[in-house]
């Protein structure tokens, strides 16, 4: 079978976006800078679509580019000044290039929790970390990233280019902390992934509920960090989150993408294998908030009937959830479990206590449950209120047309 050069080139980059993570991180090591190593990591990338046609395809595409990788990472350092002290810091790193074949898997996993550690800096933004996560660990190029969170491509290349300037002039040491400030940095790794897959699940604005592509990368992610990091509980704790959390996505939306609310929802579409996985997970996560979170979604993945619902575990779980991380939000969380087990006039009531919360004064879910609670109160009128109220506030399409068709079926109920 004869490949062609463009069928050669659309593998190569499939491979690529496969190991860049891998490759970066292996450069960075060397280089001490993530930018150069992304440049690098691209230069080897051009390297192979130049050489291929010609060579043919090597047996272990990803060792060739590694290797070819830190060959050119290791003649910059050479051509720089400080070479001796380079030297020195990286040992035999430089001094013994090893040949093209497949690389040390245990020295590739450290460099990677290194790399993913170093761009979940705290001396980003959460935005600039969001973005240069995905770009490095996740593989996706800035116009993926910039579609995905709807912002031009110019402010996702400007973000990264400033996060990587931010990460040089700061001189972050690529290495894995330790003690305090590890605790600190793994708190920042588990909010990025959390808020990539958040994003994917319940898209912030848009036309689309759902990006399923951005829940796939952030639980890749996280199944990457708890492999590289096995006695990390909350780590577990987020895979198993995630996992649960992904089960349900393919019953989240209709056949035309409209949204599906979880009463609604057809169970058998939901991903046993997934739901086996955060189980699985669960077993090895500890009682932080993302396991709290993990063990809250365990409850609903293992009722078959929405009417099956254990409301009043739910319920404990978030009272557990807010002694350990009081928000507006999570408490907004509880009142819709109070509702389901002790009726919505309790609910009403713990939502009408966190309603002058600044924090939610933009958060169209409270106006949407306090809709919910007084509809099945019987109190019409204000119900169709709050949700107006909330499809004025969403800037997800998909959410505004759910809430405004609430609006109308209040209006016609008697």
């Amino acid at each position: 079978m004869v490949v062609t050069a463009s069928a050669q080139t659309d593998s190569l980059e499939a491979v690529f976006r496969i190991e860049s993570a891998r490759i970066i991180a292996g450069v960075a090591r060397i280089v001490r800078d993530v930018g150069i190593a992304e440049e690098i990591a691209q230069d080897a990338l051009v390297a192979a679509i130049e050489a291929w046609p010609e060579t043919g395809t090597p047996n272990n595409p990803g060792a060739w580019l590694m290797a070819t990788a830190k060959h050119r990472a290791i003649d910059l350092v050479r051509r720089k000044e400080t070479y001796a002290r380079k030297l020195a810091e990286v040992g035999r790193t430089l001094a013994d290039v090893p040949p093209i074949e497949p690389p040390d898997t245990e020295g590739i996993d450290d460099d990677l929790l290194r790399l993913i550690f170093v761009a979940c800096h705290p001396v980003l933004s959460p935005d600039a970390r969001i973005a240069l996560t995905l770009r490095l660990m996740g593989g996706l190029t800035t116009d993926e990233i910039a579609r995905a969170f709807l912002v031009s491509e110019p402010t996702i290349a400007q973000r990264i280019v400033r996060a990587k300037r931010s990460l040089a002039e700061a001189e972050v040491p690529f290495e894995v902390p330790y003690g305090s400030d590890r605790a600190a940095r793994v708190a920042s790794v588990l909010e990025v992934i959390y808020l990539v897959f958040n994003e994917g699940y319940a898209a912030t604005a848009g036309e689309d509920l759902v990006r399923p592509g951005l829940c796939e990368d952030a639980l890749r992610l996280a199944r990457v960090l708890a492999g590289l990091m096995p006695a990390e509980p909350e780590a577990h704790g987020l895979v198993a989150l995630l996992e649960f959390q992904a089960s349900r996505i393919a019953a989240r939306t209709g056949p035309t993408g409209e949204p599906v609310l979880l009463a609604d929802q057809n169970r058998s579409r939901w991903n046993r294998m997934l739901i086996g996985r955060g189980s699985e997970a669960l077993l090895r996560a500890g009682d932080g908030p993302y396991s709290l979170q993990a063990a809250i979604a365990a409850c609903h993945a293992q009722a078959i009937r929405f009417e099956d619902t254990d409301w009043t575990a739910i319920a404990v779980l978030y009272r557990q959830l807010m002694a350990l991380t009081p928000s507006p939000v999570v408490e907004l969380n509880r009142a819709v479990a109070i509702s389901m087990s002790e009726g919505p006039a309790a609910g009403l009531k713990i939502v009408d206590a966190v309603a002058d919360e600044p924090a939610l004064k933009n958060y169209h879910l409270l106006p949407s449950v306090r809709g919910d609670l007084l509809e099945r109160l019987g109190q019409k009128e204000e119900a169709r209120s709050e949700f107006e109220k909330a499809a004025s506030m969403t800037r997800n399409v998909r959410e505004r047309e759910l809430l405004l068709k609430r609006v109308s079926r209040s209006r016609s109920s008697p």
